[in-house]
């Protein structure tokens, strides 16, 4: 029987505490009706010294983990993910010292912080939230984080995208683990699509704007009321009061990104809105996203968002989901008429 582990830490969010519950009850349901006895051992774990309850699961300290075969860490629900790892950092040296002896260790979505955070991704192919991986690249910068990828697997060391890619991380685990059968099962059971390879036309760019330097926020301000200009980067910030190498400098340690990376995220984050709530064409998006070169503007678009243009306004517009949700609800009262 695989011993696994599963860390109820400090600010988790508790969906990925009860999706990681449910996949993996319901793979030892499987083996029952199978006649066969449970495949994972689930007992849950936290950093604090006092036995608490989660449902019907008593959560004991880590202290009593013993050698787990297989440890999770769910995904965070604070924003504040530096102070998050710090509630969580007696988990550290455990982590390390259970992957050291054999373990292996798979975080779900934002939990890719803490397992980061005990050096044990450094070198190794790593992902998170689509929409935390800047500040992640910030303060990891020797983990090879590959922002698109829904799953990773290093050296037994395993981490997810956002949200509902952490089913495609277990998909992954519990057919390495249990075979391929078992993982389409599970698919089926909660309906799960297999194929996920990209989570990059998930991501909404959210800069942070709370950093205190108020050079650099008057960077952003010029930036995201002009970038429908065309203008360069070093047009939009020539007026600002400190030097370009200055500017660029306390810019990329104020948000994360340089300028230019700033103002491209800027623009591709309109043209995505424009796609999704207009019925404007390509090439009107692109003239009212400050872009000029229609070539240009759907290889920048695909790199940063993983799909054209075309493809990602038949996936996300709103006028476009309306009108299959209308007719599927009208083959729906045809078949039911007949």
């Amino acid at each position: 029987m695989v011993q696994l582990a599963l860390l109820v830490t400090n600010k988790h969010r508790m969906l990925s505490v009860v999706a990681i519950l449910d996949v993996f009850e319901s793979v030892n349901r499987f083996y029952k009706s199978d006649g066969q006895s449970d495949f994972f051992d689930i007992r849950l774990y936290s950093p604090e010294v006092t036995p608490l309850s989660y449902g019907s699961y008593m959560v004991s300290p880590i202290s009593e983990a013993g050698e787990p075969d297989l440890i999770f860490i769910p995904a965070f629900a604070a924003e504040d993910l530096a102070s998050a790892i710090g509630e969580n950092g007696v988990l550290i040296p455990w982590l390390h010292k259970q992957y050291g002896r054999g373990a292996e260790i798979a975080s779900f979505c934002t939990g890719a912080f803490l397992l980061a955070a005990t050096g044990l991704l450094n070198g190794k192919r790593a992902t998170t939230h689509m929409n935390a991986t800047i500040p992640f690249s910030a303060s990891f910068p020797y983990v090879l984080l590959t922002a698109d990828a829904v799953v990773t697997d290093d050296n037994g060391t395993y981490t997810s995208g956002g949200a509902t890619s952490s089913f495609h991380l277990m998909l992954y685990l519990i057919r390495n683990y249990c075979g391929k059968e078992m993982a389409t099962r599970i698919a089926k059971m909660f309906a799960i699509d297999m194929d996920r390879e990209n989570q990059m036309y998930f991501g909404t760019f959210e800069p942070a704007l709370n950093h205190g330097d108020g050079i650099v926020n008057m960077a952003q301000q010029r930036i995201e009321k002009e970038y429908q200009d065309g203008r360069t980067i070093e047009e939009l910030i020539q007026d600002i009061p400190a030097s370009r190498r200055n500017v660029v400098r306390r810019f990329k340690q104020a948000t994360g990104v340089t300028p230019i990376e700033y103002l491209q995220k800027t623009r591709i984050e309109a043209a995505k809105k424009l796609l999704e709530q207009t019925d404007q064409s390509v090439l009107e998006v692109m003239l009212n996203s400050g872009y000029n070169d229609l070539k240009s503007f759907r290889q920048l678009f695909k790199k940063s968002a993983g799909l054209t243009p075309k493809d990602y306004r038949d996936k996300f517009n709103v006028a476009k989901m309306d009108m299959k949700r209308n007719n599927r609800m009208m083959a729906l009262n045809n078949t039911l008429q007949n």
